[in-house]
């Protein structure tokens, strides 16, 4: 990845014991762990990725919503950061996919909460979501093309599709089709990781 050696690098610089690293997951069901039990949900796999593979001191927060779309995460942004945060996950915008809300209200959305993030010093990992052709090819461009413009607006690390190496692999769902199961959250928990320490390492060089 062409910033992962300066995210070891600077990880590899020496912390206190009590400097650990908060990272609140904003998302949905697939955040938040639906029809898993707690310890195999995305936040604490990530978590436990990142303390094997040289962040120690990182915290990953779940403050996952089944059900929730962005602009759920939008109203319960300040909410979910005022017990302390030093970076951010973003991975809304399923539930809006599912739901055909206009793309440009997604948009908004999204671009108001990395706009909070970025007022608060926060670095942000913004996860992304690719629209089928249901509602047609210029919903579908709209859509798919919001996540890496805002990244690139804003500063934002960035992952194109959340599901990315899960979505065409039955084995790796529950069974109802829409969630992963503890084994495909693994599969992008090690694909994330090594973002992951970039958001890490973004945190030490604030």
């Amino acid at each position: 990845m062409r910033n992962l050696g300066l995210a070891c690098a600077l990880l590899a610089a020496p912390l206190a014991a009590a400097d650990e690293v908060r990272i609140v997951a904003l998302g949905d069901s697939l955040t938040h762990g639906y029809g898993l039990p707690p310890e195999e949900a995305f936040p604490v796999q990530l978590e436990t990725w990142l303390r094997e593979n040289g962040a120690p001191e990182a915290r990953v927060i779940n403050a996952g919503v089944s059900g929730d779309t962005t602009a759920g995460g939008l109203a319960r942004l300040e909410w979910s950061l005022q017990e302390g945060a030093d970076a951010l996950i973003v991975a809304l915008g399923g539930n809006d996919l599912l739901r055909g809300i206009d793309p440009e209200s997604s948009r908004e959305n999204l671009d108001a909460i990395l706009a909070e993030a970025g007022a608060r010093g926060l670095p942000v990992l913004l996860s992304g979501m690719q629209a089928p052709l249901n509602y047609g090819a210029d919903w579908k461009r709209a859509f798919d093309a919001m996540y890496p413009d805002l990244a690139e607006r804003h500063g934002a690390l960035f992952d194109p599709f959340f599901l990315d190496g899960v979505q065409d692999d039955r084995s790796l769902w529950q069974s109802d089709g829409l969630h992963p199961n503890a084994d495909g959250v693994a599969v992008i928990v090690e694909r994330l990781g090594p973002l992951a320490l970039e958001l890490v390492a973004a945190t030490r060089a604030e």
